[in-house]
């Protein structure tokens, strides 16, 4: 029988043992960066509220943009055109025309008004009806309501128009919502307004913690001598300013989203009073969950890289005497 011998024994290595450890000094590290924070309670209430103000502008923008595209959304589905017929045509005849234009196969619906349902509709809304009264004719011609069908493109559309206005009983064709994608033109204008003023802001934040970052290492100085000099690596060192970032990013992000939501819950009240005089309702939409972990996320980032770069460079010039 062999007899095993001690040294064939090959003790596991115990990983978990080291990951534990990593994590109690990450752990510990990051709760006294923030007890640091808490001690200095103005000055980081201050710097915390600069970074979420920043982050909060290009986030209420984006939420603006975010509601009218919501409201002009319904809008991009009706394309209708307005032909007004000329003014000798007849009933008969605009039914007629009517008819035919709707035997198209790119024509979803025609809708005919009549000149006396147009001007009895004018002088219901408008409140001129008793001067409209003394009108001896009607002013009005007959129009057709066009609205195509929805497998047309914007070149078919185009051409449809087109075709529609050279016909002979055709005065005017007028598309009715051509200043839907002029609006939309402005929104993406302004998405790109925001994407270039976040980015501009972003910086913004780096130098405002990388500087609070600087201030921080300059006046630990003698601690960062006296830790080197016992041994410690600029890693080791670092470590509590990247924290520090952390929690500035964490704490700025979420100042951000109260402060963007918060102002949501103020224009609530006006908006609906503002749908209320239009007999209508508008759902206002606020930030999604990814959006509001992406500004979370985008705060630690620039948190962290901004404290990571700081340290850094200044690490590398404090060394013991």
């Amino acid at each position: 029988m062999a007899v095993t011998r001690n040294s064939d024994v090959v003790a596991p290595v115990r990983s978990s043992g080291a990951f534990s450890i990593w994590m109690t000094r990450h752990a510990s590290t990051a709760i006294g960066a923030l007890g640091r924070l808490s001690r200095q309670p103005f000055a980081s209430l201050m710097i915390v509220l600069v970074i979420a103000v920043t982050l909060a502008l290009p986030a209420a923008i984006n939420v603006i943009v975010k509601n009218a595209q919501s409201i002009s959304g319904s809008w991009d589905n009706a394309l209708d055109f307005s032909v007004y017929l000329r003014q000798e045509i007849t009933v008969d005849e605009a039914e007629g025309l009517a008819s035919l234009i709707g035997q198209r196969a790119d024509i979803e619906s025609v809708e005919l008004i009549t000149a006396d349902a147009a001007l009895a509709e004018f002088k219901e809304q408008s409140g001129f009806g008793g001067a409209l009264d003394q009108l001896s004719d009607n002013p009005l011609p007959h129009a057709l309501v066009v609205r195509p069908s929805a497998g047309n493109t914007a070149a078919s559309l185009a051409l449809l128009q087109e075709e529609i206005g050279n016909l002979p009983e055709a005065e005017l064709v007028q598309v009715d919502t051509e200043w839907v994608q002029r609006f939309h033109a402005i929104l993406d204008i302004v998405r790109q307004a925001i994407t270039i003023g976040s980015g501009l802001l972003g910086i913004a934040i780096v130098v405002i913690i990388g500087n609070t970052i600087r201030l921080d290492i300059e006046n630990r100085r003698e601690e960062i001598e006296v830790t080197k000099l016992i041994g410690a690596s600029n890693a080791f060192v670092r470590r509590p300013f990247l924290w520090t970032g952390f929690w500035y990013g964490l704490l700025g992000g979420t100042f951000a989203l109260l402060l963007v939501h918060y102002g949501l819950f103020l224009l609530k009240t006006p908006i609906a009073r503002l749908a209320g005089l239009y007999q209508g309702n508008i759902n206002v939409v606020s930030l999604d969950i990814a959006e509001s972990s992406a500004i979370v996320g985008i705060a630690i980032f620039l948190g962290l890289f901004a404290s990571w770069v700081t340290a850094a460079r200044h690490m590398r010039r404090i060394e013991p005497h």
